[in-house]
């Protein structure tokens, strides 16, 4: 096989996973206040919560390119910064600290201990810290446990010694937490399974009657080794551990969480048991017992107390008594342990209380929510038990305890963070007319899952929207003198005249500024200390404070035709072509140049860069005309209007800017000329501050209207609007500097200019036709915009109708009540009153049934009624397993809708006693579904298919074509096309490509005549398939259930043999290869995302760029996969790779070539994501890259940008 691809693809992620898999708290800034650090996948996240107003904001967010298994928070005694400990699946732990001043990452510690990958005995599966920040125990799922001890040198670093071990063979963990003992020797309670002698029984005896204990390993700072301190049996059930506060706190020790049970326990204290309460309503089954999935210990001023949540999302308040001396102190010793119902938020995968009285709950699906206390729950009439009531040997009996949930009372929402875990299908489509098509895609689980529509653009807030009298042209916002803090004047310009508004708790007309009302204005500027100026058609009016008019009056029969100003220089064009150009005296007047400029056409823009700090004047003025240039003049009083360089463009210029802009590439800022063409081009180009060349063009098509630029500030950055046919903002990216264009999720504007005042510190002010509109820009972080509809149960596959802008989900949920069961259980006479209060499912999720389905079909309108418009539920415990839209060519080509189910379906293992085919007809445009019929099929159908007029279902194994009868649909012809089970299916003309759940594709042509389906080429590797898409005739792409994505290639004497006429006799007869189809298929690509892909096709999401192919991942993760063109480009990617993964080394140590080839060797891809930190490397490593690969590094990094910015955002 040839080592080099005949394919390449770049690989890019557009919107990095939002499942977060573990949360931790601390202050790694080193200040007073808190910041989350989040995993998700492969990301390393820290976010900063914002108490003032309850808001979460991201700091900074690295892909670690490595699986993040387990985090932890440490501290030195004595420091006030955390630093975070992280288990990955690299075989080494990292030990890393957030650097504020630079917003980085920087790796402390990176020490091996075993094989990379994620395997049962290496270690990095459960992490313990000593809450003094003295040790960390690191240990796998089996056998090894390892101890390195922390500390720190003379220099005040930290230090981290050999690991010490403390392994047990044949020992399952299950549980790990560092004990909080004050300053004795750390101690680490571990949960786990000895399974010696269960290996041993074959009978299964030893099986049943063994152990689990609760286990102290202590660490001997003195003789620097660790001893099994303490072993006790606990509850067979017992899943997680909780540390419980000691020393002056508390009484030391652990909490045990196991099925229907929280124990404390310790080594020198009695156990003490309390039940965790049951739901208690008419749908709830008495008898089904709760476990804790999640739980946080908060410690305030001498007391602390514990939230834990059970598998329904109940949050429960568990506190500790102590038995007190006779002054009334506690004594460290527990008299019992208490529990009661506090609040109900969506099931955590992680909690996290902040100090500042917040509760940041990371959802297990979902968006995640961020909480304010508003009470302790300790003032209220909820019922609280404690473990007098109940024994403390798990196995005596004892009686259940019940609650009745209520709304939330004790917490309160104050953000909820878009999170779109999971995603279960995803399409990309143009149903409002845009530009640029949207993305659409089905998420979440149960009550809480949503259907969602993601847009490229920034968030608006829109603060004032006012019609004008009359279409104004252009307007301006403008101070009165140098030192004012906000603007105190609007100046509109119309045809005919100009209006000037006053800015304050109004805003009013106002008439005696000195400003001409008679003409209409080209340019406001404030001059110099406390002037204004105003430059109109017939000449520049200059205002002085005191209000005394000097008016420059324009040569006759000539007119201004463009003006630019700053503070202190005015430039203007003549109607002849020629530039004046004025400059402000000492004493405050404007001074003309003795000689005008004569340039060669019509000039049609202009533009003067602000004056730099400290100088007295802009270096060059930047001009455009009609024969499409763009000329740079100086002007040095040495060399005045002085041709400096000189562009030539594709159209005519319609705006200049020269603005100053921070740079990745330099750190630091430099000076751009932003261009705007009247073709709706953007042009962005490196304007050198001391010859006046200009270098590095960056191209953007904005749309067909011309392009006009303005000067605005974004979070105390500057910025430049553009408007076209959509407005558009080109900024830093608060992370990584480099420049973003990105579309305002706006109307179209005309005009735009900055706005400060009191209550709106820092906005734009705008103009679209006859309206005012004032408005502000919050968020830079996020460029894709979601808009939610939301769903009844877990989402499964939708469709889009083939002419309107309407989509069809199916939703189904296992284990839950349908609704008639559920209503059947609330219309019983012996409802005790409280028992038949329904809460609203999105809190508190439906009520749970053993072997129940409750599944139903959405109309969904995301574009008119952004709702849901029809809902069909499904009877006889059915649930919906695939949907598709068909039109029939027996029936004049009208489109059904047809929609598989399943009847009492047991998902694993995998049974069901039938399988139904629905028919539905669209009725009022698609927005209503009538039912015709159902066909019986012996299992459920798992993919539909449109196929030549007639419909193709996979059922198991089968391939099936049905066409449509009055009464039933008509099975015309079948084959077995795989080993397991049809998981989906993709067609082109009579080729059909199926997959299979683990045997990867099948290709299989149907032949008319012959009236048969052969499969005739099919894959060397078991790939579970989880979505296909078909790139070319005789190229498939597909991802896996393990996380990869692969291209896959029909031999082309293989295609073109299937594909003859009357070669039907012969495919049936040709000799089988290894009991497979008799052709094999080639791998042309391979790469692992680390997310499983749920959906894959090929599309545009940008107007008039390439094809690329879209893949969403389970943990809502958004990439695409982008073909090379050229050769050249390839060599000069593959290089630049190569030397990132050397200089900018994966940050929790794991190799990257090793972590893209995880299960195969990464083929025919580029990493997109590696690539991409190029611009965050220090300026040193990106000047040595640069010389390796003999280019700059302006050169580097354009190509980088534009290899995204051409087909994505």
């Amino acid at each position: 096989m040839a080592t080099t691809s005949s394919m390449f693809m770049y690989s890019l992620t557009i919107q990095p996973p939002t499942s977060i898999t573990q949360a931790i708290l601390g202050q790694f800034a080193g200040t007073k206040e808190q910041q989350i650090v989040t995993a998700s996948g492969s990301r390393l996240t820290i976010h900063r919560p914002d108490p003032t107003q309850g808001k979460i904001s991201t700091i900074l967010s690295q892909d670690v390119f490595g699986i993040i298994r387990t985090l932890a928070a440490f501290r030195l005694a004595g420091s006030n910064k955390d630093f975070i400990i992280i288990g990955s699946d690299s075989g080494r732990i990292t030990i890393i600290e957030y650097v504020p001043a630079q917003n980085r990452f920087n790796r402390l510690h990176l020490e091996t201990f075993g094989k990379s990958g994620i395997r049962r005995v290496i270690p990095g599966q459960y992490l313990a810290v000593d809450p003094k920040g003295r040790a960390c125990l690191i240990a796998s799922v089996e056998k090894n446990k390892l101890v390195y001890v922390l500390n720190r040198n003379a220099q005040a670093e930290l230090t981290i010694s050999s690991p010490l071990e403390a392994h047990k063979p044949q020992t399952l963990v299950f549980a790990l937490v560092g004990l909080d003992v004050g300053y004795e020797n750390p101690i680490f309670a571990v949960l786990e399974v000895d399974y010696t002698e269960c290996d041993q029984d074959p009978t299964g005896q030893a099986f049943e009657e063994v152990e689990k204990s609760l286990v102290y390993y202590e660490l001997d700072l003195g003789l620097n080794h660790v001893v099994r301190k303490w072993s006790d049996p606990v509850d067979r059930t017992a899943s997680m551990l909780l540390q419980v506060p000691g020393g002056s706190d508390g009484p030391s020790g652990v909490l045990v969480c196991g099925l229907d049970n929280v124990t404390y326990r310790h080594s020198n204290q009695d156990a003490f048991r309390v039940a965790i309460p049951r739901r208690r309503g008419v749908t709830e089954n008495p008898e089904r017992k709760r476990s804790i999935t999640a739980g946080v210990m908060h410690r305030m001023r001498g007391a602390f107390f514990f939230l834990l949540q059970s598998e329904d999302g109940d949050l429960f308040k568990v506190t500790i008594d102590m038995v007190e001396d006779d002054n009334g102190q506690p004594t460290g010793e527990v008299k019992k342990l208490k529990i009661k119902y506090f609040d109900t938020v969506p099931i955590a995968s992680t909690l996290c209380i902040l100090k500042s009285g917040f509760l940041f709950v990371a959802s297990e699906t979902g968006n995640h929510h961020f909480y304010q206390f508003e009470k302790l729950g300790d003032d209220d009439n909820e019922a609280e038990y404690d473990s007098d009531s109940f024994p403390a040997d798990p196995t005596e009996p004892y009686t259940p305890v019940y609650f009745h949930p209520r709304a939330s009372e004790n917490v309160n929402l104050v953000e909820s963070i878009d999170s779109m875990n999971p995603q279960l299908d995803c399409k990309v489509a143009n149903l409002t007319d845009e530009d640029a098509p949207q993305i659409y895609s089905i998420c979440g689980s149960g009550a809480r899952s949503s259907f969602r529509m993601l847009k490229h653009g920034l968030e608006v807030n829109d603060i004032v929207d006012s019609e004008l009298p009359s279409v104004p042209a252009a307007v301006w916002t403008t101070k009165i003198t140098r030192t004012d803090e906000f603007d105190a004047y609007i100046v509109l310009s119309f045809d005919n005249g100009t209006l000037v508004l006053s800015i304050g708790e109004t805003v009013e007309e106002v008439t005696d500024t000195g400003f001409l009302s008679s003409a209409s204005t080209l340019a406001v500027q404030q001059l110099g200390e406390d002037a204004l100026i105003q430059v109109h058609p017939k000449g520049i009016r200059h205002i002085r404070a005191d209000r005394r008019v000097n008016e420059w009056p324009v040569p006759q029969h000539r007119s201004i035709v463009a003006a630019t100003t700053n503070e202190r220089q005015v430039a203007v064009a003549l109607s002849s072509g020629e530039i004046v150009y004025f400059e402000m005296d000492s004493d405050g007047s404007l001074a003309e140049y003795d000689e005008k400029r004569e340039m060669s056409g019509t000039v049609t823009c202009l533009s003067l860069g602000e004056v730099p700090e400290g100088r007295v004047r802009s270096q060059f003025l930047a001009v455009g005309c009609d024969d499409s240039t763009v000329r740079i003049l100086s002007l040095d009083p040495d060399s005045t209007l002085e041709n400096k360089s000189v562009q030539a463009l594709t159209s005519a210029p319609s705006a200049l800017s020269i603005m100053a802009m921070p740079d990745s590439t330099s750190g630091g800022s430099t000076l751009y000329l932003h261009i705007g063409l009247y073709s709706g081009v953007y042009l962005r180009t490196v304007l050198d501050e001391i010859t006046g060349e200009l270098s590095d063009t960056r191209t953007r098509f904005l749309g067909p209207k011309p392009a006009k630029l303005f000067r605005v500030s974004v979070k105390g950055e500057p910025a430049v609007l553009a408007l076209s046919s959509r407005s558009w903002l080109g900024y830093s990216d608060p992370q990584t500097k480099n420049f973003m264009l990105t579309p305002l999720s706006y109307v179209p504007l005309e005009w735009g200019s900055n706005f400060s005042s009191e209550q709106c510190t820092e906005g734009m002010v705008g103009i679209q036709g006859q309206n005012l509109r004032i408005f502000s820009i919050e968020k830079l972080g996020s460029n894709l915009l979601q808009e939610s509809i939301p769903l009844t149960y877990t989402p499964r596959k939708f469709v889009r109708h083939p002419e309107y802008p309407l989509f069809y989900t199916i939703e189904s949920e296992n284990n839950t009540l349908s609704i008639a069961t559920k209503e059947k259980l609330l219309n019983d006479q012996s409802v005790v009153n409280g028992d038949g209060t329904m809460l609203p499912p999105e809190e508190f999720g439906y009520p749970r049934a053993q072997g129940h389905w409750a599944s139903c079909i959405h109309v969904v309108d995301p574009i008119t009624a952004k709702s849901t418009l029809q809902r069909i539920d499904l009877a006889d415990n059915e649930a919906a397993t695939t949907i598709a839209a068909v039109s029939f060519a027996s029936q004049s080509d009208e489109t059904f809708l047809v929609v598989a189910t399943g009847k009492d379906v047991t998902v694993s293992p995998r049974s069901s006693s039938a399988g139904f085919i629905y028919i539905y007809r669209f009725l009022e445009d698609g927005k209503e579904l009538e039912f015709i019929h159902k066909t019986k099929t012996e299992q459920p159908p798992s993919a539909l298919l449109a196929f030549q007029g007639r419909l193709l279902a996979g059922i198991g194994t089968e391939l099936r074509v049905y066409d449509l009868g009055l009464k039933q649909l008509l099975r015309k012809c079948q084959a077995q096309a795989v080993p397991n089970l049809i998981t989906g299916l993709q067609t082109q003309g009579s080729r059909i490509i199926v997959s299979d759940v683990q045997e990867s594709v099948v290709y299989v042509v149907y032949k008319q005549q012959e009236n048969r389906l052969i499969p005739f080429v099919d894959d060397v590797v078991a790939r579970w398939t989880t979505c296909t898409t078909m790139v070319d005739y005789e190229t498939v792409a597909g991802g896996d259930k393990f996380g990869n994505l692969w291209l896959l290639r029909c031999p082309q004497k293989a295609s073109e043999e299937a594909d003859e006429d009357g070669s039907g006799a012969h495919l049936v007869h040709e000799r089988q290869y290894l009991q497979g189809a008799p052709n094999r298929l080639a791998l042309m690509c391979h790469f692992y995302p680390q997310d499983i892909p749920t959906s894959l096709q090929k599309t545009q999401l940008v107007a008039g760029g390439r094809d690329v192919l879209v893949w969403t991942g389970l943990q809502g993760t958004l990439g695409i996969l982008v073909p090379f063109v050229s050769r050249e480009d390839v060599d000069f990617f593959q290089t630049l790779e190569q030397h990132l993964r050397g200089e900018d080394a994966p940050l929790a140590g794991r190799d990257h070539l090793i972590y893209r080839s995880y299960y195969v060797p990464v083929k025919g891809m580029i990493d997109g994501d590696l690539c991409e930190r190029y611009s965050l490397l220090a300026n040193d490593k990106k000047q040595m890259i640069a010389g390796e690969l003999d280019r700059s590094v302006r050169e580097i990094e354009r190509k980088i940008s534009d290899m995204r910015t051409r087909v994505a955002y």
